[in-house]
């Protein structure tokens, strides 16, 4: 009797009984599941918007985490890389110096790993920018410290050889002549003894009677030994190694032949007036990687101080030349 429903007819002002049908049951029971889903979807949608569950909680800490890590591993990156560059500098200006060697391009220090989409598959992420700056970071240093290492073997091998290379380095005047007043001329520009015009002058001109010992700078082997009438009239080549020849010109004789094998302070040859000369000396020559160079920067090993700078201060007149 509690379950039953009445309703009011304003027709005729009795309370009637309501016949509760199946459809109507189904449509109440449709109605409050639907409010039940909406009220539902609700609750869930402000619990997902702005409340983190646990398990979020914990991806979110282990984010800031490894955001913090990367900002710590970039700012290391940084440190080493100075360091790098560091040795770098050290094996270009220093040690590469030591031993006469080129220093290593930047182009190839800077070579890093090939391919355009090499950093794709890091893209798309919320951190991606710091992800693939770090990553770029550690391909750039490990190409580096490979060059780096490739470079100090280099040096090695050089050091190793260091003994070898000062033996036949030229070092020493190419004669015997503690009266440095008589180197003629030096490299540079000068008057040309025959031509009597301003000419480059390549090399160092020693004074000396015909006949003098002409001696090798450095070890290594004689390239070139012809005799001429002409230019440098007689002449010895030695080739030294390393990018090292040296050139000795106008001997009244040679002694030594072409594939001979010499040693610093070997006889070459005598002094003489062959060729295009104004008078008894040697012209002496020092080529380094093809170039002609001031030879008076390699008389190093048997001058003292003061000597060294008088043959300097002596080569750097402007006067005439021998040859």
């Amino acid at each position: 009797m509690g379950n039953t429903k009445y309703r009011f007819n304003k027709k005729s002002l009795q309370f009637e009984e309501v016949k509760i049908t199946f459809k109507m049951r189904l449509v109440k029971l449709l109605h409050v599941m639907l409010t039940a889903m909406v009220f539902t979807a609700i609750v869930v949608f402000i619990a997902f918007s702005f409340f983190d569950s646990p398990k979020e909680k914990m991806l979110k800490r282990e984010i800031a985490q490894y955001e913090l890590q990367y900002t710590i591993l970039n700012e290391r990156l940084d440190m080493v890389a100075k360091v790098l560059e560091n040795l770098q500098e050290r094996d270009d200006n220093i040690y590469r110096v030591i031993f006469e060697a080129e220093p290593i391009a930047d182009a190839l220090r800077e070579a890093g790993y090939g391919g355009v989409d090499r950093y794709a598959r890091l893209e798309g992420y919320k951190n991606s920018e710091i992800v693939i700056a770090v990553t770029k970071k550690i391909d750039n240093i490990t190409s580096r410290m490979v060059v780096q290492s490739q470079s100090f073997d280099d040096v090695y091998e050089m050091a190793i050889n260091k003994h070898e290379m000062l033996a036949h380095i030229p070092a020493i005047q190419p004669i015997d002549n503690k009266k440095l007043t008589r180197i003629a001329s030096g490299f540079g520009y000068r008057i040309h003894p025959i031509l009597k015009r301003r000419m480059f002058h390549d090399g160092m001109d020693f004074t000396a009677p015909t006949g003098t010992n002409i001696y090798a700078t450095g070890a290594g082997t004689v390239i070139e030994a012809k005799k001429s009438l002409h230019g440098y009239g007689n002449i010895v080549v030695i080739d030294h190694g390393y990018g090292y020849q040296t050139l000795y010109a106008h001997l009244s004789k040679l002694g030594v032949r072409v594939g001979q094998k010499v040693v610093r302070g070997q006889i070459l040859g005598k002094v003489g007036n062959t060729g295009l000369s104004a008078g008894p000396h040697l012209h002496y020559e020092v080529h380094k990687d093809g170039k002609k160079v001031n030879p008076v920067y390699y008389f190093y090993n048997d001058l003292t101080p003061e000597e060294y700078e008088k043959v300097i201060e002596i080569s750097s007149r402007y006067n005439q030349a021998l040859s």
